[in-house]
C-alpha cells in the first residue's frame, strides 16, 4: 500500500524513439518554498508555475493550519496571503506532511521559533526517516521536540517563547537542514549562521532576499558561512517557479538509452547547485544541447535538445553528490546501458531518503540482470551497453517515487518489460509523468 490509497503496480515495456515536446512540472523545491515564504510575508504572494503534486499540496494545507490563506486560481496559479514572521497560529489538528521530507523540515524551522505546539505525522516511508537532524539544530533556539524512538514521527515540536540567534555547522550536506534553520532564525533576534562544508542548492537564500530578508553568503575556511539577520518584514512577491531538473531527468535519460530519441525539454532550472546529473550525462558522452539561457523567478534556465548516443562509464567526482543527491536513482539507470563501470561515491545521504535507493537501486538492476557492487558510500554499476539490459523483472519501490520512475524508465530500453510494485508514489512529485512520457511514445500500462 501507498502512503496516500491502493498500490498501482505498472510495467514498462520496450519503446520505440521517443520524440517531441516535454513540459515538465514547476521545481518542487521551489514550489514548497513559495508557500512557505508566502506564508510568512504580510501580504499576498502571487506564485505561477506551482508543481500541484501531492507533497506540495500537503504543504499547501499545513500553511493554511497556521493560518494563511492559501488559493488555487488555475493551473499552477496560486496566492498566499501571509501572516507575517512570528504570526503563525497554532494548528487544531496533526500536521500531515504526506511523503515530504522537505515540507515536513521546513515547516518545523518555520514554527520552532514561535511560542506554539504542533504535532507532525506523515505517510509510512516519511515516518522512517530521521528528524533528529533537523530538531537537534531547532533545539539550539530553545525549541524542544518530541517523538518516536531514532527522532522519527510523529512528533510534537513546542516552539521556543524566547528563541536565542545561533550559529550552526551542518554535519551532513542538507539543504533542508540548512533551510530549517534558517527559518527558524527568522523569528529570533540578531543574526542566525549556518555553516556548511560542501555547498547546497541555494534556494532558500535566494528566495529569502527576494523576499527581503538580509542574507550573506560568505566563503570561508571553514566552508560556506550563511547570515541571517532575524525580524525581518518580509514582503510579498511574484514567484515564476522554474521548471525542475529532477522531473527533467526523467524524459532526459529516457531519450539518451532509448534508441532513436530526440526530445525538446524547455526552461529546466540550470542552478548550480542542482545541475550535477547534467554534467555527469555531459561526462559520459551524452548528446545534450544547452539553448536559450536565461533567468526565471531570479533562477537560471535553459532549453534542453537530447538525443540518444553511447554512453560511457566514469567515476562521478564525490564533491558533486550534494548537487544531484536525488539522481543517482536515474543515473543508475543510465549507467547500466553505458559501456563500462560507473562508480558513484559519496552517496551514503541516499540510505535515509524516501528508502534506502542505494539497496532498491542495488537489488533492482540485479533483478534485471546487471551487476551491481556498493557499500555504505557507494554504488558501481556495470554497464551492459546500449539495448544491453535483460530486464524481465518486477521492482520494488519502498514507497519511493524516484525509484518507481527510475525503474519505469529502464523498462522503456531493456529487453523485456520491466515492473514496479507501486506507481502512486509518482503523484508526490511528478504527477504528470505517466501521460508526458507516453505522448513521447513510451509504453506505459498498468501491471497484470
Amino acid at each position: 500500500m501507498s502512503g496516500h490509497g491502493t498500490a498501482q503496480p505498472m510495467t514498462a515495456r520496450k519503446s520505440g524513439p521517443l520524440t517531441g515536446r516535454a513540459e515538465v512540472p514547476g521545481d518542487k523545491s521551489i514550489s514548497h518554498r513559495a508557500l512557505i515564504f508566502g506564508a510568512m510575508a504580510l501580504g499576498e504572494t502571487r506564485i505561477t508555475g506551482l508543481l500541484e503534486g501531492q507533497d506540495v499540496l500537503d504543504t499547501a494545507r499545513a500553511m493554511r493550519a497556521f493560518g494563511a490563506e492559501v488559493t488555487r486560481h488555475g493551473a499552477g496559479t496560486w496566492s498566499v496571503h501571509g501572516v507575517g514572521v512570528g504570526g503563525f497560529g497554532e494548528p487544531a489538528d496533526v500536521i500531515d506532511c504526506g511523503n515530504s521530507g522537505t515540507g515536513v523540515r521546513l515547516i518545523m524551522g518555520c514554527m520552532a521559533t514561535t511560542a506554539m505546539t504542533a504535532t507532525f505525522t506523515g505517510d509510512a516511508s516519511l515516518r522512517k526517516r530521521p528528524m533528529g537532524r533537523v530538531t537537534d539544530p531547532l533545539s539550539l533556539f530553545g525549541a524542544r521536540a518530541y517523538g518516536r524512538s531514532g527522532g522519527r514521527l510523529p512528533m510534537t515540536v513546542v516552539g521556543a517563547a524566547s528563541p536565542v540567534p545561533v550559529r550552526y555547522a551542518t554535519p551532513v550536506a542538507s539543504a533542508q537542514v540548512k533551510s530549517a534553520v534558517l527559518l527558524a532564525g527568522l523569528n529570533a533576534p540578531g543574526e542566525t549562521a549556518v555553516i556548511e562544508r560542501e555547498a547546497t542548492r541555494d534556494h532558500s537564500e535566494r528566495m529569502l532576499a527576494g523576499f527581503g530578508a538580509r542574507v550573506h553568503v560568505e566563503k570561508t575556511a571553514e566552508g560556506n558561512v550563511i547570515t541571517l539577520t532575524g525580524q525581518p518584514e518580509l514582503r510579498p512577491q511574484t514567484v515564476a517557479v522554474p521548471r525542475d531538473p529532477s522531473s527533467a531527468a526523467f524524459p532526459v535519460c529516457a531519450a539518451l538509452v532509448v534508441a532513436g530519441s530526440d526530445i525538446f525539454v524547455p526552461g529546466v532550472s540550470q542552478n548550480l547547485t542542482r545541475n550535477g546529473l547534467y554534467l555527469t550525462l555531459v561526462d559520459m558522452g551524452a548528446d545534450i544541447m544547452f539553448e536559450n539561457p536565461r533567468e526565471e523567478g531570479g533562477e537560471p534556465v535553459a532549453d534542453l535538445r537530447v538525443r540518444f548516443g553511447p554512453l560511457s562509464g566514469i567515476e562521478v567526482p564525490p564533491e558533486r553528490a550534494p548537487s544531484m543527491i536525488d539522481e543517482y536513482p536515474i543515473l543508475s539507470v543510465v549507467a547500466a546501458f553505458a559501456e563500462g563501470t560507473t562508480v558513484m561515491r559519496g552517496v551514503r545521504e541516499l540510505r535515509v531518503k524516501e528508502s534506502d535507493r542505494i539497496d532498491a537501486m542495488a537489488r533492482g538492476l540485479e533483478a534485471c540482470g546487471v551487476r551491481v557492487e556498493e557499500d555504505e558510500d557507494t554504488l558501481i554499476v556495470h554497464g551492459m551497453g546500449p539495448g544491453g539490459v535483460p530486464g524481465g523483472a518486477t521492482a520494488t519501490t519502498h514507497l519511493d517515487h524516484r525509484i518507481a520512475m527510475s525503474f519505469l524508465i529502464l523498462g522503456m530500453a531493456s529487453k523485456q518489460p520491466v515492473s514496479v510494485d507501486d506507481a502512486s508514489p509518482i503523484n508526490t512529485s511528478f504527477p504528470v509523468f505517466t501521460p508526458l512520457m507516453t505522448r513521447l511514445g513510451a509504453h506505459l500500462e498498468p501491471a497484470q
